[in-house]
């Protein structure tokens, strides 16, 4: 049901935890399914050079998560405001129907950064 690329990240997501030194932080919920995403970065110079995050979910929402923290770094917030859905699905070798919702809560926590 899921691909290699999937399991891999969800089995060992990178970039998972805490960044004490965050200076832009987000936490959304997807009322649906009840799966959560904090998402922190570091910016210096106007460019993530730092990203983690810690969810609570199902496979793919943690997976997407993980694989969201290598696309941010090396972006600027205006840059990883236009990553979509699309494009979370596709670091993780596609994503079911069913389980669209978890690159759509990537958007959203990175649309939500403060």
């Amino acid at each position: 049901m899921f691909t290699d690329k999937i399991l891999s990240h969800f089995r060992d997501p990178h970039n998972a935890g805490e960044l004490p030194d965050a200076s832009h932080t987000s936490e959304v919920t997807n009322p649906v399914c009840g799966d959560v995403l904090r998402l922190a970065v570091r910016l210096e110079q106007g460019k993530i050079v730092a990203a983690r995050f810690k969810a609570q979910g199902c496979v793919p929402a943690i997976a997407c998560s993980s694989a969201l923290t290598d696309m941010l770094v090396g972006k600027s917030l205006t840059e990883a405001r236009k990553i979509t859905p699309a494009d979370v699905a596709a670091a993780i070798g596609g994503l079911p129907d069913a389980s669209a919702h978890a690159a759509e809560l990537c958007c959203d926590a990175i649309a939500a950064l403060r």
